[in-house]
């Protein structure tokens, strides 16, 4: 019997969560939950700006969106708690609003009847576990970790990198910058927001802001707790962004040896997570991309023990991919 999941919040991650949840025989999607009407609903799932027109036929009625005949039930209930994930049956709800990111608010799709949830952001309650694709899933128990965060875009870029990075060489301390689209967390034209930075136009400024991206990393990899910490310089650009890492490690190495442990994890354990490219791109051609993390070789740099690794990563798409491989490993478990 396939998942039965369900996506609350329809925008940037959970429209390309659908898209990818339904190419997948062992998901079956249930429902949605956005406040926004179906009709718009449809709209934007069929016409994206930055990946094109979806090849698939979208339609919807008054309480469903349709796609390729496919009927998936639309809510618009602000309040988890109302939502019918008991009646339907729902296994896991993929929480993709942005606002119930604590314990307190993601448990409220379980009180409504559902059996587990992923956060599809940071979780703000310590006693939420972060899991991530070929990082720690191992260590999920499907017993006690009813609520998991997925982390962020870039936590799933940087952590497979600090993962093969310490296990060769040990990181002692790192920081991390990532050059990062600008989101819907930001202004297009000025206006007020409670960081003002991001008050400020999206799409005519560098705005440097905060990111606890390097220090989630912690949550996945115990070993990093309190050595890694990072900021983000948002660009005008709409997706995919650049981890820059910057890192000291237990010894003396070279780019040749760092970008060789990189490409075999790409080639074993990592793979279709990790990935190393050799061809001078931009950011354009990560557009569609499906790994969490394509570190750039040529851009590697080596200085006895510091060691500074790029890898870019599409922060919308790629991050959809593997929340939908989380589901997919989560949902397995019993």
């Amino acid at each position: 019997m396939p998942i039965k999941i369900a996506i609350n919040g329809f925008g940037r991650i959970g429209r390309p969560t659908l898209k990818c949840a339904l190419e997948n025989p062992n998901l079956e999607v249930v429902a949605v939950n956005d406040l926004t009407d179906n009709k718009t609903l449809a709209h934007l799932l069929k016409y994206d700006s930055l990946y094109g027109i979806y090849e698939k036929k979208v339609d919807f009625t008054k309480d469903s969106l349709t796609i390729e005949g496919k009927k998936i039930k639309a809510l618009a209930e602000k309040d988890p708690v109302r939502l019918p994930w008991q009646k339907l049956g729902i296994d896991l709800v993929l929480e993709c609003t942005g606002y119930f990111t604590d314990k307190e608010g993601a448990e409220k799709h379980i009180q409504a009847g559902a059996k587990r949830v992923i956060i599809s952001a940071p979780s703000k309650s310590e006693e939420v576990k972060t899991f991530l694709m070929g990082v720690n899933e191992e260590k999920y128990n499907p017993k006690t970790d009813k609520v998991i965060s997925n982390a962020s875009c870039t936590t799933n870029c940087l952590a497979p990198i600090a993962k093969v990075l310490h296990r060769h060489f040990k990181i002692d301390k790192g920081f991390m910058t990532t050059i990062h689209s600008y989101t819907n967390d930001q202004r297009i034209l000025d206006l007020p927001h409670k960081d003002l930075r991001r008050a400020r136009a999206a799409a005519v400024s560098i705005i440097p802001t905060t990111t606890g991206a390097a220090k989630t990393v912690a949550k996945t990899i115990p070993e990093l707790e309190g050595k890694l910490d990072g900021i983000a310089l948002r660009v005008p650009t709409p997706t995919v962004s650049i981890v820059d890492f910057v890192t000291l490690v237990g010894k003396k190495t070279s780019v040749k040896e760092v970008n060789n442990v990189l490409k075999k994890a790409a080639r074993g354990e990592l793979k279709g997570v990790l990935d190393v490219s050799e061809e001078p791109l931009v950011s354009v051609d990560y557009i569609g991309s499906s790994f969490s993390a394509v570190v750039d070789a040529s851009l590697t740099m080596v200085k006895d023990n510091l060691v500074k690794v790029m890898a870019w990563y599409d922060n919308e798409w790629a991050y959809a991919v593997h929340l939908v491989e989380m589901a997919e490993y989560v949902g397995s478990k019993k």
